[in-house]
């Protein structure tokens, strides 16, 4: 059985008015799902032996996904893995910051999605070169679930995406 893992609610259409964080947290906490379901299938992408970059799109294990991974949206909120592509190819997200929460018991979702929120606010200024609120990027978390806490797991992984549509390329210092 393969453990699922939350992600933020799905993405408001590009044209949706940006939301003010405590707004944004609010809307993403209450769609977050919880599920014990399994998917079938490991891991599928390449990765460079050396760099760890991926080479070739696949399946990334949601568990293994490193700052500099770029990957496109899923339909579900609970998942085990994302379809991962090559930086350089069109894609919906980029991971920019990982952390991990503190031990204890399971702090609920919304508790969860506060939690994202304020730790990867922060580096996505120095990440993407301009502050969060004046930026027309945005940052969608994936998060532990119930299920992969109690497994312990406590790791954010903190994605930025465009609100305007896809990108070819990396985020990083795109000052916008």
């Amino acid at each position: 059985m393969t453990a699922l893992r939350s992600a933020a609610a799905p993405k408001p259409a590009a044209t949706a008015v940006r939301r003010s964080i405590a707004a944004g947290v609010g809307v993403f906490a209450l769609a977050l799902a919880v599920s014990g379901c399994s998917l079938p299938g490991g891991e599928t992408v390449t990765r460079d032996a050396d760099t760890r970059e991926v080479t070739e799109s696949g399946d990334a294990d949601v568990f293994a996904l490193q700052v500099g991974d770029c990957f496109n949206d899923t339909t579900s909120e609970s998942i085990a893995h994302v379809p991962a592509v090559p930086c350089s190819e069109s894609h919906d997200n980029e991971v920019f910051h990982i952390f991990d929460m503190e031990d204890g018991e399971y702090p609920g979702d919304e508790a969860i999605m506060m939690a994202a929120f304020e730790q990867c606010v922060p580096p996505f200024e120095e990440f993407v070169g301009m502050p969060y609120e004046e930026s027309v990027l945005d940052v969608f978390p994936i998060t532990p679930s119930g299920e992969t806490w109690a497994a312990d797991d406590r790791e954010v992984v903190c994605a930025i995406w465009d609100t305007t549509g896809r990108v070819s390329g990396t985020l990083a210092g795109a000052a916008r």
